[in-house]
């Protein structure tokens, strides 16, 4: 998604290492549920958390401008790590723009001791199923999440591009592509997630496949960045909202059910005297999912506030056994089901060594480091403004 160019948050200076003690405790937090919508939750035993905290490595910044052959490096949506080391980087520029819709091969040198450089080694184009390149001329496409998917290949997700002239619209999709670019066969969809009126049903503009997570068996999941228009509102700084993940079958490419997600009101960091929001605008959405392990994903939820700027929650979701598969509801809004289960594991701005927070789209899982311990790395969409970046940010995943 692209947000509105904003001025980026100043975060404190701080040591090395501070976010373990900001986090402690913070994974049994709850986070509200969508204030407008009714959910019946049944309370299983939850199950054991497989993250227990993270520690701060790093960062590297890539200044907007920045080119590669030719072509302005940035938009990065979506990221994620192939077995050789290699990370591939979806940039949502989505043609007609800047140059084609185009995915980059990225080498990234992190360890425990900070975040040393990203090096540009390729950049690929995205091919459609008849072979050719996908237009460079019009807007086709809005690539928006990326994921490796178990043979080597990619799954990208895309918002598809509304327009009210049907000849010029393009659904939302989820195909496979190899590493050259050529497009290789599209999963199935429910028709519910397609672009209708963008007033009255259907997905509403700019805010549908933004997450792509993969499961350690091949297990595909998608989410949609806010609301469809049936399951109510988008979220305010009053209300939350109801997105859906969609579950699908790698092998056959179908559909095999559908999970509410609460999100949370917009996060505000100003209230009037009597507690009140002072701003009625503001943009909350679902960035990207990170698969742990079968049942539990980190997701990125990233809100930005004009005049306040920038704020990122990484939250583990569980699906648990009593979740609802919510495929046969027409509207999740007023209705009686078990979401995804939440706990807040970091949120941002908190101090990190006087970094400015950016609008962070995509994470994926970095190098096992030298301890053992896994790291994460999280990259921000710096729209092609130049009062933005394309921020690089890495840590360290600590058990319980």
């Amino acid at each position: 998604m692209r947000l509105p160019c904003f001025a980026t948050v100043h975060l404190a200076r701080c040591a090395r290492g501070c976010l373990i003690a900001a986090l402690s405790g913070m994974c049994a937090q709850a986070v509200a549920q969508p204030a407008q919508a009714l959910a019946v939750v049944v309370a299983p035993a939850p199950a054991p958390s497989p993250i227990g905290s993270l520690r701060w490595i790093g960062s590297f910044t890539l200044p907007t401008g920045t080119l590669f052959e030719g072509v302005a490096f940035g938009g990065i949506s979506g990221l994620d790590r192939a077995p050789d080391g290699r990370y591939w980087a979806l940039s949502d520029d989505r043609g007609g723009e800047r140059g084609p819709p185009r995915f980059y091969a990225l080498r990234l040198d992190v360890d425990q001791t900070g975040f040393h450089g990203v090096t540009i080694e390729r950049m690929v184009a995205l091919q459609g199923p008849d072979g050719q390149p996908l237009p460079v001329s019009a807007p086709s496409v809005d690539p928006e999440a990326l994921r490796v998917a178990p043979n080597g290949h990619l799954y990208i997700a895309s918002e598809g591009h509304w327009s009210r002239n049907a000849s010029a619209r393009h659904q939302p999709f989820v195909r496979e592509f190899q590493t050259d670019g050529r497009w290789v066969r599209s999963f199935e969809l429910p028709n519910t997630f397609d672009y209708v009126d963008n007033a009255t049903t259907g997905a509403r503009n700019n805010k549908v496949w933004e997450s792509l997570a993969v499961t350690p068996s091949g297990v595909v999941f998608v989410a949609t960045e806010e609301a469809l228009i049936p399951d109510g509102p988008v979220a305010t700084p009053a209300n939350g909202s109801w997105l859906r993940v969609l579950k699908l079958d790698a092998v056959s490419g179908q559909p095999l059910a559908q999970h509410g997600y609460a999100l949370p009101p917009i996060p505000l960091r100003r209230t009037s005297a009597e507690g009140a929001p002072v701003v009625s605008r503001g943009d909350n959405g679902l960035t990207d999912l990170l698969a742990v392990d079968e049942t539990h994903f980190i997701a990125v939820e990233r809100a930005y506030v004009p005049g306040q700027g920038v704020t990122v929650r990484l939250v583990l979701a569980r699906i648990d056994p009593g979740t609802t598969d919510v495929s046969g509801f027409p509207s999740l809004m007023g209705a009686a089901f078990q979401p995804l289960s939440r706990e807040l594991l970091l949120e941002l701005p908190i101090p990190l060594q006087g970094l400015l927070l950016d609008n962070i789209e995509a994470i994926a899982w970095g190098p096992v480091l030298a301890n053992g311990n896994r790291s994460l790395i999280l990259v921000s969409d710096n729209n092609f403004s130049r009062l933005q970046t394309t921020q690089f940010l890495a840590l360290e995943v600590l058990g319980r």
